[in-house]
C-alpha cells in the first residue's frame, strides 16, 4: 500500500487564495451587474434620450433673487426647499434631470431631490398627487454637489411621463449656495415655492413663499421612442413669453407645441424654449449672446433636429438710432445668422429663420427718424431671401398691421407695442408651418 502524498502547505495556500479570489470576483461582478442594471435597462435600441423641457440658465439679477429670508448677505437658499413645476413636451417611461450651476462662483450642494405629478396636473401649484412622489439620485446617492460652472445629471428614474403634462421637481439644499451668484431662469411665467427645512417628500407646502421664477433646474430628459426628436427655439422676451399668462402655458412655443401634438405626423416631437428676456444675438444682455450660448443651449441638447431662430430685435433696438450704427448692427447681425446656420448644419440640424416683428410705437425702441425700422426691414428681407435659411417663418407678416406695417396689430400686443398678448402668441404659433417638421434630417 502506497503512503498518502502530503500536499505542500504553499500549494494548499495558493489553492485557497485562488478560490477566495474567484469568489470575490464573482461577488464583485454580481454587485456590478446589480449596480449597472438600471443603466442597462435604459440602453434600449428602440429608445433614446430626448430633451423634453429646458429653461435657459441665467445669472440671477438682484431683483430676481429669492426674497428674504431665503437670500442672506452672502448666501442663498440655506436650509431651503424649492418646489417648481415644468411642462414637458415629450413622454416616456424614464426621466432624468439636469441641475445647473453655470453662473455660480461657489459649489452648489443639493441635499435631496424628488419628482412627482402636480395636483390635478396643474402648473404652478405646491401640492402633488398622492402616491406619485419619487426619490431622485445622483450616482446612487441622494445628495450631490454641482461644481462651479457645471451641471449635474441625475440617474435615470422609472417615472412615466405623458407628453404635454406637468412635472413637479422639489429640491432641498441644507447649506445653500455660499454666494449670491445663483443660476436661474427668472422669466418662468410659472409659480414656484420656497420653504425652510427639508420638505421634499411632503404632499403640499402650506405657508410656503410663492415666487414666479425657476431656480437651479435647467433641463428634463425623457427616454422616448427612437423616432422622437426635438425642436429648439432661440429667442428673447417675445419667445420667453413676456405678456403671456402666468401658469397659463400660452407662450408661442407652447401654442406651437399644442399644434404639433394634435397631429399624428408630429405628435412625438418635443419643443425646447431656449429664450430669455433681453437676449441678443451679438452682445450679452440678460444672459450670454446667442453666438456664445449656441453650443450649450442647442447643439448639446439631446435629439435636437430643428432650430427656429427668432432673435435680433434687441440688437437693433439697443444700437444707436443713427444710419451708421444701424447699418453696422445690420451687417453684424446677418453675419451672426450665417454663423448660427453653419454651426447648426455641422450637427445635422436644420435652421428656420423667423422674421422680426414690428416695434413701431414702442417707447423703448421706436425712433422718430425710423432708422431702426429701416434696419428691421433690411434684416427681414435677408431672412426671406432663399438660400440663407432652410426655411422661413414669417412672423412679421402674421402680426403686423396691414395699414401700418411698422406696427403690431393693436389687438395683439401687450400694451407696449413690442410684446404680444396671449392672442398674439397664438397667431405666431399658427404661422409656423407644421409641414417643416414632418421629416427629421
Amino acid at each position: 500500500m502506497k503512503p498518502l502524498r502530503r500536499t505542500p502547505f504553499a500549494t494548499l495556500l495558493s489553492t485557497c487564495v485562488l478560490v477566495l479570489a474567484l469568489a470575490v470576483t464573482a461577488s464583485a461582478l454580481t454587485a456590478l451587474v446589480r449596480r449597472t442594471a438600471p443603466v442597462t435597462a435604459v440602453a434600449d435600441p428602440g429608445r433614446h434620450w430626448v430633451h423634453t423641457w429646458t429653461g435657459m440658465p441665467q445669472l440671477t439679477e438682484p431683483a430676481n433673487l429669492p426674497p428674504a429670508p431665503y437670500t442672506g448677505a452672502s448666501s442663498v437658499l440655506v436650509d431651503t426647499t424649492l418646489r417648481q413645476t415644468v411642462r414637458v413636451t415629450a413622454g416616456g417611461p424614464c426621466i432624468r434631470l439636469r441641475f445647473s450651476n453655470a453662473y455660480g462662483d461657489t459649489p452648489l450642494p443639493l441635499t435631496a431631490v424628488t419628482v412627482a405629478l402636480p395636483r390635478d396636473g396643474r402648473a404652478g401649484v405646491s401640492a402633488v398627487e398622492p402616491g406619485s412622489l419619487r426619490r431622485v439620485t445622483f450616482a446612487g446617492r441622494d445628495a450631490t454637489t454641482v461644481p462651479v460652472g457645471a451641471q449635474m445629471v441625475s440617474d435615470p428614474l422609472d417615472f412615466e411621463l405623458r407628453a404635454g403634462s406637468e412635472l413637479t421637481v422639489t429640491a432641498y439644499t441644507a447649506r445653500g449656495q455660499a454666494s449670491l451668484a445663483l443660476t436661474s431662469h427668472p422669466g418662468s411665467r410659472t409659480t414656484s415655492y420656497l420653504v425652510h427645512g427639508d420638505h421634499t417628500r411632503d404632499p403640499d407646502l402650506p405657508g410656503a413663499t410663492a415666487v414666479d421664477h425657476w431656480y437651479l433646474l435647467s433641463d428634463v430628459e425623457v427616454l422616448a421612442p427612437r423616432r422622437a426628436r426635438a425642436v429648439a427655439v432661440l429667442g428673447d422676451s417675445l419667445t420667453d413669453g413676456r405678456g403671456s399668462t402666468t401658469n397659463g402655458n400660452d407662450r408661442w412655443p407652447d401654442r406651437f407645441y399644442d399644434r404639433l401634438h394634435r397631429s399624428p405626423a408630429t405628435s412625438d416631437l418635443a419643443v425646447l424654449n431656449q429664450a430669455a428676456g433681453g437676449n441678443r444675438v451679438l452682445d450679452d444682455g440678460l444672459g450670454p449672446n446667442v453666438l456664445a450660448r449656441l453650443d450649450r443651449d442647442v447643439l448639446s441638447r439631446s435629439a435636437v433636429a430643428w432650430l427656429i431662430l427668432f432673435e435680433g430685435v434687441n440688437d437693433i433696438g439697443t444700437a444707436a438710432a443713427t444710419p451708421e450704427a444701424q447699418r453696422a448692427v445690420t451687417d453684424d447681425l446677418l453675419a451672426g445668422y450665417r454663423q448660427i446656420v453653419v454651426r447648426a448644419h455641422a450637427q445635422g440640424i436644420r435652421v428656420y429663420g423667423a422674421t422680426l416683428t414690428p416695434f413701431g410705437g414702442s417707447t423703448l425702441y421706436d425712433d422718430p427718424a425710423g432708422e431702426r425700422e429701416a434696419a428691421r426691414q433690411r434684416v427681414n428681407a435677408w431672412i426671406r431671401t432663399p438660400g440663407h435659411f432652410d426655411a422661413v417663418i414669417d412672423f412679421d407678416r402674421a402680426v403686423r398691421d396691414p395699414a401700418a406695417p411698422d406696427r403690431l396689430r393693436s389687438a395683439l400686443h401687450a400694451g407696449d407695442w413690442l410684446h404680444l398678448n396671449p392672442e398674439g402668441y397664438r397667431v405666431l404659433a399658427a404661422a409656423v408651418p407644421e409641414r417643416l417638421f414632418r421629416h427629421a434630417p
